[in-house]
């Protein structure tokens, strides 16, 4: 699949020779002219053949997952296909879909998503649809106990990355379409408390005691007021299972946008994360200020990530952009300052993502 942004190059010779600076001996049996536009053929031919197919069109279907003892999980599948596509609502959010359509590719890599707090599996739509356009088989669920419609499990964050595993066994062993997928080649992606969820799943470790100290010394902060108001005990660490950090191993390279709780990570629970990064941060994320977050995890890595920094981006800037529905039911999310396009940016964002995820999973 062609991740947007890369370059294709032709051998030194032959690129020579294509662009007329290398001379054909006077004994030949065609024409100068001739030979140049056969090797023109010979070169396109080439091309075809070596670089991977790009779907046309993007599938999509919702799912429910079973999870033990608890309830399903809602989820959503984007993936490529040669299916008519058309415009469909997806929550809050249309896209150009083939709902239901037969998936294109053997093979496939597969890159499972976790949203922010209070999110939808449909938050990240926009990326999601990005990678399926490539070649990608995009997994999303809903965070049941931290959605929009339910938050009475937000601080049971070790759910997160257990939901997380459930959804790629799923996907690799009930799925319908999982004889099209490359076990092996598996990404995840994570925004705020979704980047904590695909950090831990990826074999970090955090230490929710760090949740007072960073809070007393930080009172003014958003996570530290919202807790206050809710009246939380904030020795969360007393509360985490013996067996909640469990990593999943199948996943091989993340995209971490504005992590939630950066803080908790020490080099020391961050050091059997192997696997690539590309982390991405907003300049001016007000909610999730720097040096606490992002910089955190940044430093505290075993490898440096692939870093990005977003000029005059917020926190809310990794999420689409939103129509005037949305923007008017939800204006903390959607409101952007004059000096940010995030239309534009997520052109940018998007390709960037498609970039990482293809140099390190196909």
């Amino acid at each position: 699949m062609i991740a947007r942004g890369k370059a294709w190059h032709l051998s030194p010779t032959l690129g020579r020779f294509v662009q007329g600076q290398i001379a054909l001996p006077s004994r030949c049996f065609f024409s100068q002219e001739e030979v140049e536009m056969r090797l023109v053929f010979i070169v396109v031919a080439v091309l075809i053949l070596i670089l991977p197919a790009r779907a046309a069109n993007v599938g999509f279907e919702e799912i429910e997952i079973s999870n033990g003892n608890d309830r399903p999980l809602a989820g959503g599948i984007w993936y490529p296909t040669e299916a008519p596509a058309t415009e469909h609502r997806v929550g809050s959010f249309k896209q150009i879909v083939a709902q239901g359509a037969s998936i294109l590719g053997q093979r496939l890599p597969l890159v499972v998503f976790s949203h922010g707090g209070g999110g939808s599996f449909e938050s990240n739509y926009d990326t999601a649809w990005a990678l399926a356009h490539n070649g990608f088989v995009v997994a999303a669920i809903s965070h049941a106990g931290d959605t929009y419609d339910d938050q009475s499990q937000v601080l049971h964050l070790w759910r997160r990355p257990a939901q997380l595993h459930r959804l790629i066994s799923y996907m690799l062993e009930e799925w319908p379409g999982r004889d099209r997928l490359d076990g092996n080649h598996i990404g995840a992606f994570g925004f705020s408390n979704g980047g904590f969820t695909v950090l831990v799943a990826a074999g970090g470790v955090p230490d929710l005691d760090k949740m007072k100290p960073y809070c007393q010394a930080h009172p003014d902060h958003d996570l530290c007021q919202s807790l206050r108001q809710a009246g939380i005990d904030l020795r969360l660490g007393t509360n985490v299972p013996g067996d909640a950090w469990i990593p999943d191993k199948r996943i091989k390279a993340l995209v971490v946008a504005a992590p939630a709780f950066g803080f908790t990570f020490s080099p020391a629970g961050l050091a059997a994360v192997h696997v690539p990064i590309q982390l991405w941060r907003a300049a001016n994320d007000s909610h999730q200020p720097a040096p606490y977050y992002d910089e955190a995890v940044r430093l505290a890595l075993p490898r440096p990530p692939e870093y990005h920094v977003v000029a005059n981006a917020g926190h809310y800037d990794f999420l689409p952009p939103c129509g005037p529905h949305l923007a008017k039911m939800a204006p903390l999310i959607c409101m952007d300052p004059a000096s940010f396009d995030r239309e534009a940016f997520h052109t940018e964002f998007n390709s960037e993502v498609v970039r990482f995820f293809a140099a390190n999973l196909q």
